[in-house]
Parts: structure tokens; C-alpha cells; sequence
């Protein structure tokens, strides 16, 4: 990707601006630019996510504004713009309206590293991997911070719940990742899609399934989002918000779920690799991307939402035993083949299969134990 100062734009602002002043002029037309592109992506995923959880329901979603109820997204919009602006009396209002901007800026931030082709990326951080996990945990202050500030017992519980299930689930998604890390001998995004010809989800099929069910788990998609569970706390952290504010929020909770799909399609799946020449590495990127995003709406079309006290459980005597083994397990095939034959695909397949079945029951029988 080429510097910022060999970009024609900027070679432009440089005739009449200081340079100083033209590169802050550049990096906020490339963050209106970014975050423009972002709205127009949350918007496809929501009408998505209706559509296609309407058909799940044997119904038909939006249908009314547009042909197949295309510009009901853009109607949402202009509502939501236009609604008043409430805010409760006793709320904090600088905190209040700073929630829901930390929380977009958190995922928003996380694309930076994101290689969405072959030199497609804004940054090419050789932390990639810890700068994904650190701007990400920022969100789970911006939620806690939206449920303090609104004055509202309700939302006070749904923002104690997200602080608790999002460290919970935070331990699991990064020690998934250490198999990759372990294989590639790198936590640069750009050098763990370069590394390896063919997904790393043949060698590390234990490390993809803990990740895309922690991942899911930690953005609070069903059947994980016990933090706005209607039926015991109305709407959870985000009660007292509404208009452009709330948003806001439901943009960031958007980003994060489509920031794990990209994660997965890039760590897992082979980023921007595929068939055909280089100029596809966009739409192939594009693609794995969608396709995860599209499992994991199968999956909240699905499931029923589960107890907290399950959640918990599943975090702590589930995923974190399978993700410890999943280390021990690939830095012991590490030691005995440091190249990582792909002959090892059906035996790590096989461990991954009979690891997860054997957890699976024992973990239930222990359910069962405690309830009895």
C-alpha cells in the first residue's frame, strides 16, 4: 500500500497547506472515507440480518419501502436522524453521549489492520493480533460506561453483565489465536495470510471453533446476548437510548459482529487467497467474511438464548480447558515438525472432533450433576 505522502491527494493539499496541516487534512478525509464505507456496511448486514432471519421465521421481513424492502435500512436512518433527543434527568450527559461513540470507535479502530487484499490494509502492525484484542476491549467500557451514566438500575445490571462476559470470553478468544501464532511464528495479520498456501482451519480446526464461538459470545450476538435479555432487564445497558445515540450503539455492535467474521476469514480461512488473479483478493476476502457473518446469523436464528449462569460456565469449563489443550497440543507438534506438514490436517481434525465430544459430555454430566 503506498504512504501516505506518495498519495496523489495528498501531493495536492501539500501545493496550498503546510505539511503538517495537509497530513491531518488527509488522515480526516481518510477516516470520513472509513467510516462512510463502515455505515453503508452496517446497513447491508441489518437488511440482511431481517431478511433472512424473516425467512428463518417462515416470514417476510421488510418489504414495504423499495422492491424487497431494499431501502428500509435508509428509512430506519432518516427516523432515528429525525427522532427527539431524550436523555434521562439525572443521567451524567458528558458520559451519556460519549458511550456510544467509544463503543463505535472501538470497532471501527480494529479495521485498521484488517489486510483486505494484498496490500488492501490502512496499517501493517507487526502486533496486529494484540492491536485487534487491545482497541476491542475499549468496548466493554463504552458499554459499561452507557449503563452507569443512564440512571437506571436495569441498565446498571446489563452493563455489570457485559463487563463479566466480555473478560470471561476474552481469555478463550486470545489463547484460539496462540495456535495461529504458533504455526505462522508471527502476530501480523499480513504475515499470517502470506505464510501458509491453504487455511490455516486444516491445522488449527480446535483454535477456529473456539474462536468463532468465543468471538460470538464476546459482541454479545445471540444466543449469547444475555446483555440486553428483554424479558429480566428491558434492553439492558442501552434502556434510556434512543435516536441517533442508540444508533450509534447498534453501529458498533454491527462492526464488532462483522469485525469477528473478518478475523476468523483472515486467521482461519486464507484471507485474501483464492483463485484467480490479485484484483479478486477483495471480493474473495469479501466473501469468507460474508460467509462467516452468515453462519453466525444462522446460528441467532437458531438458538434460544441461555441462562447467564450458563454462559459463564461454558466460558470458564468449556472453551479454557479446549484452548489450553489446543497450545499444548500445537506447540508439542511444533517441537516434532517445526514446518507443520499438512499431513497433520486429519490427525488435528480427528483431535479436534474427539477433544469437543469428549468435553461435550463431560461437561454436560456435570450440568446435570450440579442441577440434580
Amino acid at each position: 500500500m503506498p504512504r501516505v505522502w506518495d498519495n496523489p491527494v495528498y501531493n495536492w493539499l501539500l501545493g496550498f497547506l503546510s505539511p503538517w496541516l495537509s497530513f491531518v487534512v488527509m488522515g480526516v478525509i481518510v477516516m470520513v472515507v472509513i467510516l462512510s464505507a463502515l455505515a453503508g456496511l452496517v446497513m447491508v448486514l441489518q437488511y440482511l440480518d431481517r431478511r433472512l432471519i424473516g425467512r428463518f421465521q417462515v416470514r417476510f421481513g421488510p418489504n414495504r419501502v423499495g422492491p424487497s424492502g431494499l431501502l428500509q435500512p435508509i428509512a430506519d436512518t432518516i427516523k432515528l436522524l429525525t427522532k427527539e433527543d431524550l436523555r434521562p434527568r439525572l443521567a451524567d450527559p458528558i458520559i451519556f453521549t460519549l458511550a456510544p461513540l467509544l463503543g463505535l470507535l472501538a470497532a471501527a479502530l480494529a479495521f485498521a489492520v484488517i489486510p483486505f487484499s494484498k496490500g488492501g490494509f490502512l496499517a501493517d502492525l507487526n502486533v496486529g493480533i494484540l492491536y485487534i484484542f487491545g482497541v476491542t476491549s475499549l468496548g466493554a467500557i463504552g458499554i459499561f460506561m452507557a449503563g452507569w451514566s443512564s440512571n437506571n438500575k436495569y441498565s446498571v445490571i446489563g452493563a455489570m453483565r457485559a463487563v463479566a462476559q466480555l473478560i470471561s470470553y476474552e481469555v478463550p478468544v486470545v489463547l484460539s489465536v496462540l495456535g495461529v501464532v504458533l504455526v505462522t511464528g508471527s502476530l501480523s495479520l499480513v504475515d499470517i495470510v502470506e505464510k501458509r498456501d491453504l487455511p490455516l482451519v486444516l491445522l488449527q480446526p480446535l483454535g477456529f471453533l473456539i474462536y468463532l464461538v468465543a468471538g460470538t459470545a464476546e459482541v454479545g450476538r445471540p444466543p449469547f446476548d444475555l446483555l440486553e435479555a428483554e424479558s429480566e432487564i428491558i434492553a439492558g445497558y442501552h434502556t434510556e437510548y434512543n435516536g441517533m445515540r442508540w444508533a450509534l450503539l447498534q453501529l458498533g455492535e454491527y462492526l464488532a459482529a462483522f469485525l469477528v467474521a473478518c478475523v476468523v476469514a483472515t486467521l482461519f480461512l486464507g484471507g485474501w487467497k483464492g483463485p484467480g488473479p490479485a484484483i479478486l483478493g477483495y471480493v474473495w476476502f469479501l466473501l469468507k467474511a460474508l460467509a462467516v457473518y452468515l453462519l453466525l446469523l444462522w446460528v441467532r436464528a437458531s438458538l434460544p438464548r441461555v441462562r447467564i449462569d450458563q454462559i459463564m460456565g461454558f466460558a470458564w469449563k468449556f472453551l479454557l480447558p479446549l484452548s489450553l489443550l489446543n497450545i499444548f497440543i500445537t506447540a508439542a507438534e511444533a517441537l516434532v515438525w517445526p514446518d507443520f506438514p499438512w499431513l497433520l490436517f486429519p490427525v488435528n481434525i480427528a483431535i479436534a472432533v474427539g477433544l469437543v465430544a469428549l468435553w461435550s459430555s463431560l461437561f454436560q454430566l456435570r450440568s446435570k450433576r450440579v442441577e440434580a
